[in-house]
């Protein structure tokens, strides 16, 4: 009969505890776990067996998953799909992700704004753009337009400002180029970050004497 020989504290993980069964090899579990299913030292874990290792797996998704978002912020879907990806259980992966969720360790709405001033603001993205890659990390489109909508308005942005200051910033570092190879790269250099062309245009135009105003654009 297979008996708990130990509950001991995992070491150097916190809310950890790893379940010794008849000497054998532990299984970690959260505290909670252990409560749920009565374990204390001397039960016997007849009938246990699929509970325990069901719970192990659980924890062990969890924590790489924290452990993830410690290292980066993501979307809920992205993480899934990253989990899925290294090898975990889908059906797993959803539970652990819904507990993340509910615990506040996961928030899309707030992982979206976050990344939309980072894209806006910092790097001087499109709106268009910053649409696609929060779509790409399988953020909902409404979510992403709120959040995107709401970093706008909090810092007052107004596109066609923003394309002239990213135009601008290029610039500089095409000094050495001929007038006509600062169009094209530059042009290229917008259309990137996802500026569409009546954007790019009227940013170029305001910028006539430094890329050179006699220079027939190309673009």
């Amino acid at each position: 009969m297979s008996v708990i020989t130990a509950i001991v504290a995992t070491p150097r993980r916190p809310g950890r505890f790893d379940v010794v069964v008849d000497g054998a090899a532990p299984v970690t579990l959260a505290v909670d776990a252990i409560e749920r299913l009565g374990l204390r030292v001397g039960r016997s874990i007849a009938g246990l067996e699929a509970r325990l290792a069901e719970a192990a797996a659980e924890l062990a998704v969890f924590d790489r998953a924290l452990n993830m978002l410690a290292f980066r912020a993501r979307a809920s879907t992205e993480l899934s799909r990253t989990l899925v990806r290294k090898g975990a259980d889908a059906a797993v992966v959803v539970r652990a992700v819904t507990r993340l969720q509910q615990q506040g360790f996961l928030d899309d709405r707030a992982f979206a704004e976050a990344f939309a001033r980072l894209k806006v603001v910092g790097a001087s993205h499109s709106r268009r753009r910053v649409q696609l890659d929060l779509a790409r990390k399988g953020v909902a489109r409404d979510v992403a337009d709120a959040a995107i909508a709401s970093v706008f308005d909090a810092e007052g942005i107004d596109q066609g400002s923003i394309v002239e200051a990213a135009a601008r910033k290029k610039l500089r570092t095409l000094a050495r180029h001929e007038p006509i190879v600062r169009r094209r790269r530059l042009y290229a250099f917008l259309a990137r970050r996802g500026y569409d062309g009546d954007d790019i245009r009227r940013a170029m135009d305001a910028m006539r004497v430094e890329l050179g105003a006699d220079e027939q654009a190309d673009e």
